[in-house]
């Protein structure tokens, strides 16, 4: 078994799953239908984006996406705006 992985949210380290059935076990269950397809439909060359996708999305960190959603936010007005 994979060493677990950590991050930090809301200043508290959290562990992060690192294994398919652990990821799964992490999702809401409304989303392990799109996991288990995204998975089953990886290639070779695609699975480790795949799995790197789904183990943060199963730790979800609300400060990091408003962050992420106010750059998405400033780099459109911004595209809108030139």
């Amino acid at each position: 078994m994979a060493q677990p992985l950590r991050t930090w949210v809301d200043g508290r380290e959290r562990e992060v799953p690192n294994s398919i059935p652990a990821i799964r076990d992490a999702l809401p269950e409304q989303r392990r239908a799109e996991f288990d397809q995204a998975i089953n439909t990886a290639g070779v060359h695609e699975i480790h984006a795949v799995m790197r996708h789904w183990m943060l999305e199963a730790v979800p960190d609300p400060e990091a996406d408003a962050y992420m959603d106010r750059l998405a936010r400033e780099e459109a007005a911004r595209r809108a705006a030139g």
